[in-house]
């Protein structure tokens, strides 16, 4: 079965097609338009009909991975820093536009999904996936099962107060969520830049940072270290909560090879073990870990995963089914019986 994946960002949109053994059949990109939510879902559609008309197959799986999550009490998006598309209800108005159901996951879940199956964490019981970007995003992964938790929101670390502040972290940077000093106002790439200027001045973008950094800049490096010292504070909390076997980075911040070395030498100071086994590694399919885990979604789906657009277990009652998530309502894909998330298996 062919499998349709959209990843839905803030400055571009990009699909991908795959076959039932993960092979990349095609792949698109086209701008995302700004500020602009019917343009975005018409975008989106034609898109998916374009890649269609070049597969010679109509009416594919469509998996949509978006910054945010769908509130399961309105069924609108919420949470995303693409603020057009908050208290929009994007899952049905695409699915009007497709003529389809289709799945939906943020897509930081996304980027889990794929680096839990075919990526760096496969193997692994615990995954917990990291996007630092232009946002901060996260999502785990448990026994191949995406856990999105009782309130859709599991993983959501960057918009928890950045741990164990001290005076070079103030004041508080306000965040678009309407808090201040969220993990994301510090670790995102606008974050790192905008903490460059505060200390330093300028106006650097984040990999100009880092390219001063590697130059020699005293005060891109100064920038670096900061930033370093924050995501091992971070981090370290996640491990400390969760546990996982692998953190997988992924996002325009997690090019920084250096990364892989200083973030376990800090971490430890922070964790309450006597032993950290945990492994802090890159994503291995890099930009494309999105949106080919948003094409997974069709490919069996856990019953502990999805917030929004899963079909409930044979076995139970709608009544069940709706209190863990699950829309009883939304039809299932023809070959999406499994009960874990797993490549290659129609």
């Amino acid at each position: 079965m062919i499998r349709i994946g959209v990843d839905l960002g803030g400055t571009k949109i990009e699909i991908i097609a795959l076959g039932a053994d993960g092979q990349e059949l095609l792949r698109r990109r086209v701008p995302t338009p700004q500020g602009d939510y019917a343009a975005t879902v018409a975008r989106v559609a034609a898109l998916v009909r374009d890649a269609e008309r070049a597969l010679g197959m109509p009416k594919v799986c469509v998996g949509v991975g978006t910054p945010g999550s769908l509130s399961r009490l309105t069924g609108t998006l919420r949470n995303s820093n693409s603020t057009c598309l908050n208290g929009r209800a994007l899952q049905s108005d695409l699915e009007q536009a497709l003529a389809r159901p289709i799945r939906m996951a943020n897509d930081a879940n996304c980027f889990a999904i794929s680096e839990a199956l075919d990526g760096a964490g496969a193997g692994a019981c615990v995954v917990f996936g990291v996007i630092l970007g232009t946002g901060v995003g996260g999502g785990l992964v448990v026994r191949g099962q995406l856990w999105s938790g009782a309130n859709g929101i599991a993983g959501e670390w960057g918009h928890s107060p950045l741990p164990r502040t001290d005076i070079h972290d103030l004041p508080l940077p306000p965040c678009y969520c309407g808090r201040a000093g969220c993990v994301e106002t510090y670790l995102s790439g606008p974050g790192l830049a905008a903490d460059h200027a505060r200390h330093h001045g300028g106006r650097l973008d984040a990999l100009a940072i880092a390219r001063g950094a590697a130059s020699g800049d005293a005060a891109c490096e100064s920038s670096l270290r900061r930033y370093e010292a924050r995501l091992a504070r971070s981090l370290a909390v996640v491990i400390n909560l969760l546990d996982p076997d692998v953190i997988v980075l992924g996002g325009g911040l997690s090019k920084l090879a250096r990364l892989y070395e200083s973030i376990p030498r800090l971490w430890g100071a922070h964790i309450f073990s006597d032993q950290v086994v945990t492994r802090l590694v890159p994503a291995r399919h890099g930009d494309s870990s999105g949106v080919r885990g948003a094409a997974w979604l069709w490919a069996g789906v856990g019953v502990s995963d999805l917030h929004a657009g899963v079909s409930p277990r044979p076995d139970e009652s709608s009544s069940t089914a709706q209190a863990r998530g699950f829309d009883s309502a939304r039809p299932r894909c023809e070959s999406g019986t499994s009960t874990a998330i797993t490549a290659g298996m129609d």
